[in-house]
This record gives C-alpha cells, structure tokens and sequence, in this order.
C-alpha cells in the first residue's frame, strides 16, 4: 500500500510560481511511476505530467510543458511539481498518484493510489 499526500498548494499570481510536493509512504513508491493530475470546477481531472519510478523519463501535457517541470527524490519518497509561469487557467485542484505499472501513461485510470488533492488558484 502507498498514501499520497499533496502540499504546496495556494493563491498566486499571474507569472508566479509554486512547488508542489507529493510525500509518499510505503517502500513500494520508489519502484512505482507517478503523475501529477489537475481537476477545474465543472471539469473532468486531466493529466498534467508523469514521471517514471527512475526518474528518467517524463511526460507532460501541451498545457504544461516549458511552464511545469516534474521530479522525483525516491530517497525521500517525494514527487514534486515546479510550476512557473502560472496561468488562470491553471486553477484546479492537483493530485498526485502513482501507478503500479511499469510503463506509466496518461490516464488517470491506470493509477492505483491517489493523494486528497491540494487547490492551486491563479488569480489575473
């Protein structure tokens, strides 16, 4: 079993940043892929970014990339989300979950643990 728990989360900015950070338990985090996800009012949750369980390689959805950067510290059973350049429309609710899989993917129902979400609001 694995507990996810996001922080991090606040009011910024237009052109500001924040760091998400996703604290895992269980030994089992550091083999396991992970992903950030984000949910708007009235939304489905969309993928935002992926990170394999080595770290080595990351994905990230149009709406992210060259603003998000994803990382992960398996010593310290940590996930981060560095956000730059936030936008409004980055407003939502953002998760972090992990999936058992080896190859992750972009869909949120291959993920098999999830955190409670932390509320990033952009404000214009």
């Amino acid at each position: 079993q694995v507990q996810l728990v996001e922080s991090g989360g606040g009011l910024v900015q237009a052109g500001g940043s924040l760091i998400l950070s996703c604290a895992a338990s269980g030994r089992a985090f550091s083999t396991y892929a992970a992903g950030w996800f984000r949910q708007a009012p009235g939304n489905e949750r969309e993928f935002v970014a992926f990170i394999e369980w080595s770290g080595s390689n990351t994905h990230y959805a149009d709406s992210a990339k060259g603003r998000f950067t994803i990382s992960r510290d398996n010593a310290k059973k940590t996930m981060y989300l560095q956000m730059n350049n936030l936008k409004p429309e980055d407003t939502a609710v953002y998760y972090c979950a992990c999936t058992r899989r080896t190859i992750p993917t972009t869909q949120s129902y291959h993920y098999d643990y999830w955190g409670q979400g932390t509320q990033v609001t952009v404000s214009s």
